[in-house]
């Protein structure tokens, strides 16, 4: 697991090939998806899980004040196109 943290007004560009198969939930805050068209998507609050994969998702932004964190889940076991490694890859941003 890991913990993706977005300060008041931060965006982060969503890569498919570091979202694999990963799982978000949103520990603290809000986060909006930015849809591919780059409209605003739906803003999800706390407890709220949701998967990027073949979503269109293109970017996480944090419409408000406040430090929005996400854990992300990703299996152990990995097969397929999508490797490990480039998902363990940290995109933190420290308050």
């Amino acid at each position: 697991m890991r913990t993706l943290s977005l300060r008041g007004g931060a965006r982060v560009a969503v890569v498919a090939s570091q979202w694999c198969d990963a799982f978000g939930v949103v520990t603290r805050g809000r986060v909006e998806l930015e849809l591919r068209d780059g409209e605003p998507g739906p803003v999800l609050g706390r407890d709220a899980g949701f998967w990027l994969r073949g979503t269109g998702v293109r970017a996480l932004r944090n419409p408000g004040r406040r430090t929005a964190r996400v854990r992300i889940v990703t299996p152990k076991a990995r097969t397929g196109t999508c490797p490990l490694r480039m998902v363990e890859e940290r995109h933190e941003q420290h308050e």
